[in-house]
């Protein structure tokens, strides 16, 4: 028997010191949820979907309920589950409407002979499982958006200066944070899932790193697991969850998130965070980005929440 532990984080970016406490709070009440099910005796699948739900459930952040618009103003969520078992998983993309889509992900996964379905297809699956659904537009992403969008249209958003190209020629902040989990059961299976409302201002149809395995998320009973944050094509271009658990075959939890952010920072840039569970309960969080909201529960005590973790 092996003693459960469980990961979360609710993204990486540069959080406003006034929404710290309601954000820590958040990752530990879904690290405490998560961790309930195991001790309860259930799987690691089962927390890390119960905490991904809980982070889903929380407008504090970009994931389900309080995800972030898109370039026209709609909400398009992406989200993935996978087992470290069977090395099975399931992606849900470009999402509207469903209140929890990492529930999507996982019937994906254990109900359909797929791993990734998008857009109406998934949607169309949601209310076949009678999944159900909500207004995901929250007033203070909105306000946001607006924000976003202002800054934008006067070329000092910085970050998508393509997009901006495009704007300009009449063809057409961010937010890029995402929730993710991570769990160890008694039986010594690891499971990985994550959640998104994708970038503010994003195209729409764009797909970030979320649904697809070994970019936002990997897990391997072997190895390890990974889950990605931040800007999801950097994860994507270096599939960095998929490296991170390679790297725990030699490597400890927290060197792999170390190494990985490093080596994805000098290659590619900043904006990414990963946290990391090693199949002998090790765990880690590294980031090159200002702040990564993350907690994690080892025993019956109170989960342990920070901002920041080991920072590149």
């Amino acid at each position: 028997m092996t003693k459960p532990v469980i990961i979360v984080h609710g993204g990486a970016g540069r959080w406003p010191k006034t929404s710290h406490k309601t954000a820590l709070e958040g990752v530990s009440k879904a690290a405490k949820t998560g961790f309930l099910a195991l001790s309860e005796g259930g799987t690691a699948l089962d927390a890390v979907e119960i905490a991904a739900i809980s982070m889903e459930d929380n407008p504090i952040f970009n994931a389900g309920t309080g995800s972030t618009l898109n370039f026209e103003g709609k909400v398009e969520d992406d989200a993935a589950i996978m087992d470290g078992d069977s090395l099975r998983g399931g992606g849900v993309a470009m999402v509207k409407g469903v209140r929890n889509p990492v529930r999507l992900a996982r019937f994906v996964m254990e109900r359909t002979d797929h791993v990734l379905i998008g857009g109406s297809g998934a949607e169309k699956l949601a209310s076949a499982f009678k999944l159900p659904r909500a207004s995901l537009r929250v007033p203070r992403r909105v306000r946001a958006a607006r924000q976003d969008m202002h800054l934008f249209k006067t070329g000092r958003l910085t970050v998508l200066p393509r997009n901006y190209r495009l704007f300009r020629a009449g063809l057409l902040s961010l937010s890029s944070d995402t929730v993710g989990a991570l769990a160890l059961d008694s039986q010594r299976n690891l499971a990985a899932a994550c959640s998104t409302g994708g970038m503010s201002l994003k195209l729409p149809g764009r797909i970030g790193d979320t649904p697809i395995l070994g970019a936002g998320l990997y897990a391997d009973n072997s190895l390890g697991a990974a889950t990605a944050t931040g800007i999801g094509e950097l994860a994507m271009r270096s599939t960095i969850s998929r490296v991170a658990c390679d790297l725990m075959r030699t490597k400890s939890a927290a060197a792999a998130a170390l190494l990985t952010t490093r080596m994805v920072g000098a290659k590619f840039g900043k904006g990414i965070g990963i946290i990391t569970l090693k199949r002998n309960g090790q765990y880690g969080a590294a980031h090159n980005t200002r702040n990564l909201c993350w907690a994690v529960q080892t025993s019956d005590a109170t989960p342990v929440a920070q901002m920041t973790g080991k920072r590149v």
